[in-house]
């Protein structure tokens, strides 16, 4: 089955220092770009994170801070990077939790601005737990028929989250190739921002997704409790949901 494509299409994969959206740092992201007529190209980029990596991390991708002692850091690359993604669409496994929130706050604190309006964003593992239930290894085993090797390293990872995604284009015909259909597919939910704290009514507007305004608009929140917005923006919330209120926030002032 060939994927309907009206533009790029980015498969993204992350190695970091942790798994804390608001306070870890990229050490290592692979981006693998497929483009309209079939035809891919993978770009990798070490960094330095400018913090200690935690051992227990280490154990994981095997990326050691000498590793990265001598690696550019973030903000000398985010232009280069957001360069290679403009313009594309956004894909990965577990991406939409993890690999894409942790990449915005990156650019957010380097910045570089980065908005995923207008963006689909293609969840690989949305498709496979809905299908499955099965962690990357198993769904590389799984639809692949293969044995991951030098898991946990971004270029490893991500190559067999494109060829699992791939499979599973080819194993299931009710997965449409339009990236409307697969950004629906993938993304059950709808957030206004990337950790899922700021949800979407029926009506397309700003709602609490957590605390004791959940279900709540914020404007109207806004409008009655001000100290709530001060109280985020002062908290340990990530830089990208701090973004969307302080948009929604200028909107209702435009707005009174």
């Amino acid at each position: 089955m060939r994927l309907v494509l009206h533009r790029p299409l980015a498969f993204i994969d992350t190695e970091t220092t942790g798994v804390n959206v608001g306070s870890d740092r990229i050490i290592d992201i692979a981006i693998l770009k497929l483009f309209p007529d079939e035809s891919h190209e993978m770009k990798t980029f070490r960094i330095n994170p400018g913090i200690p990596i935690p051992p227990e991390a280490s154990r994981v991708h095997g990326i050691y801070d000498k590793d990265v002692k001598d690696a550019p850091v973030f903000a000398s690359l985010a232009r280069e990077i957001a360069h290679c993604i403009d313009g594309c669409d956004l894909a990965g496994y577990n991406s939409n939790r993890f690999d894409i929130p942790l990449l915005a706050e990156e650019f957010l604190r380097a910045d570089v601005d980065f908005d995923i309006k207008n963006r689909r964003m293609i969840d690989v593992q949305g498709i496979f737990h809905k299908m499955e239930q099965r962690t990357l290894a198993a769904a590389y085993r799984f639809y692949c028929g293969k044995e991951m090797k030098n898991a946990h390293t971004a270029d490893a990872d991500i190559t067999a989250t494109f060829e699992v995604f791939k499979s599973q284009m080819e194993r299931y015909s009710e997965l449409k190739p339009d990236m409307d259909f697969l950004h629906e597919f993938t993304n059950g939910n709808s957030y206004a921002d990337l950790a899922g704290r700021i949800g979407k009514n029926s009506k397309g507007q700003e709602v609490f997704n957590f605390g004791k305004h959940k279900g709540k608009l914020l404007e109207d929140v806004f409008k009655s409790e001000p100290s709530y917005y001060d109280w985020m923006m002062n908290g340990d919330f990530p830089l990208y949901t701090k973004k969307v209120i302080t948009a929604v926030r200028l909107r209702s002032f435009n707005n009174s």
